[in-house]
């Protein structure tokens, strides 16, 4: 469910834009107001996990989504339905830290792990590649509305599976100390504030006075979180020497980069079989199931291998495979169709993608205390969300610029195919990071200790 949100307004929204008025620079907010408070405030929902008890965490979280998603249902104006939106973003952000949490605890190390965590990738790739296909369908025979509505059914289910068939709030739970929500503010404001400076430069240029001061006030409130984080005295989001785990570090600034190439990826190419190819949105969603079945036949894969190579020569040939596919994307013509131009790319890049989804979340997790399990899952999944929404600022802009003030199918087409261009250039970058940064082999996993401020040991070389 929450990885579907990420996707599932893609292919509604020039529906969503006719039916509410929003322009184009409002549009895109759709996508930003869930992302970044999503990946805002998961740092704060993993210490709250991990302070508060992760079943009752995610039980509160849970609920937060079904009315957000009940209120953007219902939404009337364009305000209405980013601030539903912003709201699913605090819902999720509360969720998934702790029911990563609870896997990583549940299942400390072994083949149990790996299958554990492939079974977890495949679910989440399958949920955010399906939510194009799901939105799709809904877009056209119900109404926009339903990608919204469908998310409070699905909220009751897990609800009631996770009241019946979570274990109460005991190991790994380490309560006391209130997590700290001056550092939340913070980083949410820094990150937003970064991604509209961004945004806007299709507006005001990147030397204008207007720019600069957004950016030079996003980087003041970053520079604050990290002073706050490092002078608190309650409990910090996140302790900064977790940083000295390569496994932790590398894993993340992979994820950040992967977020910023493939959430504008479904962005483009889902625009480009509606407003290049003219598909309806119910067509444009079945066609991308080819690459929903590659990202999951990819997960597979990942497991099976995943016993007999580490994480970080996986990491590296997904990358690899997925920046081919992106850039193969890369080739789309105005004249196109999708048997030509998006078939073929959406198999590779899908497959590559499903390789790096269970070893980079196996990898962010290794050699961490339990007492941290939520904080490093919340930085995880935060640094996909908050690398998303950058990557979709930064190459939606590139893109507005290339298309221009005179929108044809060339020129939208053009576009698209460098933002997606610009996509396989940030996967190469990942890859740099895993062949770098990553270790060889992976840390062992840490006992708890009363000790929660020390700093970790470093992964091995």
């Amino acid at each position: 469910m929450v990885s579907l949100d990420v996707s599932v307004v893609n292919v509604g929204l020039p529906r969503i834009a006719s039916g509410l008025g929003f322009d184009a620079a409002g549009l895109t907010w759709v996508i930003h107001a869930y992302a970044l408070t999503f990946g805002g405030l998961l740092l704060l929902g993993g210490k709250a996990a991990d302070a508060f008890g992760r079943k009752r965490v995610l039980t509160l979280g849970l609920v937060l989504f079904a009315l957000a998603s009940l209120a953007g249902g219902l939404a009337q104006e364009p305000g209405e339905l980013i601030a539903a939106r912003a709201v699913q973003g605090v819902g999720a952000a509360t969720l998934a830290p702790a029911a990563l949490a609870l896997l990583t605890a549940t299942f400390p190390g072994g083949r149990e792990r790996v299958r554990a965590f492939g079974v977890w990738s495949a679910t989440n790739a399958a949920g955010g590649a399906l939510g194009v296909v799901i939105g799709g369908l809904l877009t056209q025979y119900a109404s926009w509305r339903w990608v919204m509505f469908v998310n409070v059914p699905m909220a009751a289910l897990a609800l009631a599976l996770a009241w019946r068939g979570v274990a109460g709030d005991t190991a790994g739970s380490r309560r006391g100390g209130r997590p700290d929500a001056l550092g939340a503010v913070l980083a949410t404001g820094g990150m937003t504030l970064l991604v509209y400076g961004v945004v806007r430069t299709d507006q005001h240029g990147w030397t204008s006075v207007q720019t600069l001061l957004t950016l030079a006030v996003a980087v003041a409130l970053l520079v604050a979180f990290v002073a706050v984080e490092r002078g608190t005295r309650r409990e910090p989001l996140i302790r900064l020497g977790l940083f000295a785990n390569r496994s932790v570090s590398g894993a993340n600034g992979f994820n950040l980069l992967v977020g910023a190439a493939m959430t504008p990826a479904f962005y483009f190419v889902s625009l480009y079989l509606q407003r290049v190819i003219g598909e309806g949105p119910a067509m444009t969603g079945a066609m991308f199931l080819p690459f929903t079945f590659a990202l999951i036949a990819g997960s597979v894969l990942a497991v099976k291998l995943g016993y007999r190579y580490p994480p970080r020569g996986l990491l590296i040939a997904g990358g690899l495979l997925t920046a081919v596919g992106l850039a193969w994307f890369g080739q789309i013509s105005a004249g196109g169709s999708f048997a030509a131009d998006v078939l073929g790319p959406s198999l590779v890049a899908g497959t590559g993608f499903g390789l790096c989804l269970g070893p980079v979340v196996s990898t962010a997790t290794a050699g961490v205390a339990p007492h941290e399990a939520g904080t490093a899952s919340g930085l995880l999944n935060s640094s996909r969300q908050v690398g998303g929404s950058l990557g979709l600022a930064a190459l939606g802009t590139a893109a507005a610029h290339r298309t221009g003030d005179h929108l044809t199918l060339a020129s939208a087409n053009s576009g698209y195919a460098l933002g997606l261009t610009l996509g396989a250039a940030l996967l190469l970058g990942a890859i740099v990071i895993a062949a770098t940064v990553l270790p060889r082999r992976l840390p062992p996993a840490q006992a708890a200790t009363p000790a929660g401020d020390r700093d970790l040991t470093p992964a091995l070389d």
